[in-house]
């Protein structure tokens, strides 16, 4: 992942996790784990490490991470000798998978300074479950070194922190566009996906947008992201009945309400100042400032049964910077290999699909032309009766579509045969190879005469000696081998129509 250039603050401000219940508390007994919804990574998204305790500690009973039902858009596999603990903190700033938002990847140090690698946060109910890979030999020491008590470090370390900023920019920026959309356009979203770095993310809507709208939704959302509104968090007492009630006092997402497993007894509001209010247990910045949200311009379409939506495609943070990075060197890539600049390239392209379009129609044109030569010279070799009508013609020929020019041949002949005052009976077996030839090379084939059962005889032939796959029906047959086309292929061809000529 490249190194980002945002601008944020060196410390998440105190007013930034507010509880506004009087009776809910943080958990002060080492021994209580903090619930999702008030833990270190939720109350301060910028602290990148944390002194804690153990509160339990167990061999995984998975045979892989849980995905809570679901495949996880960002999981690091386990190698095959690895074992997976799973250790329940007393807090932790590693985020647990939730709200569309992936799973942080982290660090445990533990008393004796050895370093454990988590490769993934999940809930379990209220609780956050950190997954440690450990080697197999190491089962039995990293138990005693998770033991319910041991102090540990949870950090982020370079790798999470990296994957933290991306995860956080991508879920505030979904935020503060679906308010925009839903806001001012009247487009509520109806899901979101962060998919996996570097690719954009999408909100899922009712229907399709027009390019206007998709430019106002980009140039509001943008306007808010240069005033650099705030961002906070309020947390209280979880009452599902009450969520659902306040569907509209409460902001986006209240109508859905907190996962149907989650008992963490937390109710966690995300608000961007004068934008927006939902319902969210992920990560998000206190600011919006250099977000920098763009928005691809195309939508997807996705047809159900009984409605279409669309997929709205944006970026923002790293990946925002990535992309244009990344859309810039192709570009210059591009402009170098069409000798012309930069700002020419689509014109220039636009030139050579034109060209190129010319080029296929005088190929297809000439190759018309040589099959009916071809077809000619065959014809007239079946009414000398040469080889008693049973003909092969090889040919090394490098067409972007081998076996349909040999098609045309067939077709030419039999229009030709056809004409005859007295049409002959004859067998045609047509090869092609590339000029370049491997082992990995293709040849086609086809074979066309007047009797279907030699035919499909010489067909069987080919398939038995040669290795050949095809099939057919009637008077052709097609099909391909693999492997360089030699002279001893040549003397298995005309071995097998030997025999055919022979019955």
């Amino acid at each position: 992942m490249a190194a980002s250039v945002l601008l944020l603050p060196a410390l998440t401000p105190p007013t930034y996790h507010r509880i506004v219940s009087p009776t809910l508390h943080i958990p002060t007994d080492p021994q209580v784990s903090v619930p999702v919804g008030l833990l270190a990574c939720q109350r301060d998204p910028l602290l990148r490490e944390l002194a804690t305790t153990v509160v339990s500690c167990t061999v995984s009973q998975a045979p892989a991470v849980p995905s809570n039902g679901r495949k996880s858009k960002e999981k690091t596999p386990m190698p095959p000798a690895e074992t997976l603990l799973e250790v329940i903190l007393h807090d932790t700033v590693l985020f647990p998978e939730g709200g569309g938002q992936p799973s942080d990847v982290g660090l445990l140090t533990t008393s004796d300074k050895r370093v454990w690698k988590v490769i993934e946060i999940k809930r379990h109910g209220g609780h956050a479950v950190h997954y440690v890979s450990v080697p197999k030999e190491d089962v039995e020491a990293a138990l005693q070194a998770f033991h319910s008590g041991a102090e540990v470090v949870a950090s982020l370390g370079e790798e999470g922190y990296k994957k933290r900023l991306d995860h956080s920019c991508m879920h505030t920026s979904q935020h503060l566009l679906s308010a925009v959309l839903e806001t001012r356009l009247k487009l509520p979203t109806l899901s979101w996906s962060l998919s996996t770095w570097p690719n954009p993310a999408y909100v899922e809507i009712p229907r399709n947008m027009t390019l206007e709208e998709i430019a106002f939704a980009q140039e509001a959302a943008n306007g808010l992201v240069f005033e650099g509104r705030n961002v906070h968090v309020e947390v209280e007492e979880f009452d599902r009945d009450k969520i659902i009630e306040a569907k509209i006092a409460e902001g986006r997402g209240a109508e859905k309400g907190p996962p149907v497993d989650y008992t963490g007894g937390v109710k966690r509001t995300v608000i961007i100042d004068g934008v927006d209010r939902s319902l969210c247990c992920g990560t998000h910045f206190p600011t919006i400032h250099n977000l920098q949200l763009f928005i691809i311009s195309h939508l997807d379409s996705v047809a159900r049964s009984s409605t279409t939506s669309a997929r709205l495609y944006f970026l923002a943070g790293p990946r925002l910077i990535e992309y244009v990075m990344t859309t810039h060197g192709r570009l210059t890539t591009a402009a170098a290999t069409l000798s012309c600049g930069a700002p020419l390239v689509p014109e220039r392209v636009e030139q050579i699909v034109e060209e190129r379009k010319r080029m296929t129609k005088r190929v297809d044109d000439v190759e018309a032309e040589l099959a009916a030569v071809i077809a000619k010279q065959l014809a007239a070799a079946v009414t000398d009766g040469q080889d008693d009508g049973v003909l092969h013609l090889h040919r090394t020929d490098d067409s972007v579509n081998a076996l349909g020019f040999l098609s045309s041949i067939a077709t030419a002949l039999a229009s030709e045969i056809a004409s005859a005052p007295s049409p002959p009976s004859f067998l045609i077996l047509l090869s092609s190879s590339p000029s370049v030839q491997t082992s990995t090379s293709t040849n086609v084939m086809m074979i066309f005469g007047s009797d279907e059962q030699k035919v499909k005889a010489v067909g069987e032939g080919l398939k038995g000696k040669l290795a050949a796959k095809g099939g057919g029906k009637g008077s052709r047959w097609s099909g391909k081998s693999s492997g360089v086309w030699s002279a001893a292929r040549g003397t298995v061809v005309a071995g097998i129509l030997a025999d055919i000529r022979g019955q």
